[in-house]
C-alpha cells in the first residue's frame, strides 16, 4: 500500500485520491478551528504560499477527537478557515485520526512514522506528517511543532 493509494473527501465533498499529489512533498495535518494551536493555520498557510509552486502540499484534515475542537459542518470549517485565517491550501472533510473509526490515511501515516516512544496514536491537534516526492512518510511532528520550525525540513526535501 502507497499513500497515494488512499482516498480523501475533499471539504466540498468531492472524491479524491491522494495519487493527485504525486511527486510533490506533502505536509499532512490534522487541525481543528477551535483549538488553540490554531494560529498555526496562518503559518501553514504561509508555507503554501511560499512553496507551492515549488512542489509543496499543505492538506488539512480538520478533526474534532480533542475536546471537540472543530466545527459541526464541512461548511462552517472552510468558512473559518478562510475567513480567520486566510486558509487557501487545501482542505478535507472532518475526519477522526484515532481509534476503530479513524481515517485509514492516518491509520497508516502513525504506522509510517510513530510518535514518541514508538506510539502510533495521534496525540493531539495540529500533528504533522511531511511525506517526501515519492510518497515515503519521512517525518512526524508534534502538535507544538510551529511550521516554521518545520520550514527547513520541507526545504531540504524540496531541493532548496
Amino acid at each position: 500500500m502507497s499513500i497515494y493509494d488512499f482516498e480523501v473527501t475533499t471539504i466540498n465533498g468531492s472524491r479524491q485520491k491522494l495519487e493527485a499529489y504525486k511527486g510533490q512533498v506533502m505536509l499532512i495535518v490534522n487541525t481543528a478551528t477551535k483549538c488553540g494551536f490554531a494560529p498555526q493555520f496562518g503559518g501553514l498557510e504561509k508555507l503554501h504560499e511560499s512553496y507551492h509552486d515549488k512542489g509543496l502540499a499543505v492538506l488539512g484534515f480538520p478533526s474534532s477527537q480533542f475536546m471537540n475542537q472543530e466545527l459541526e459542518n464541512d461548511t462552517d470549517i472552510a468558512e473559518a478557515c478562510k475567513l480567520n485565517h486566510g486558509v487557501t491550501f487545501p482542505l478535507f472533510s472532518k475526519i477522526d485520526v484515532n481509534g476503530e473509526s479513524a481515517h485509514p490515511l492516518f491509520t497508516y501515516l502513525s504506522s509510517e512514522a510513530p510518535g514518541a516512544l514508538g506510539t502510533k496514536r495521534i496525540k493531539w491537534n495540529f500533528t504533522k506528517f511531511l511525506v517526501d516526492r515519492d510518497g515515503k512518510v519521512v517525518k512526524r511532528f508534534a502538535p507544538t511543532d510551529t511550521p516554521e520550525k518545520i520550514e527547513a525540513h520541507i526545504k531540504e526535501l524540496l531541493g532548496n
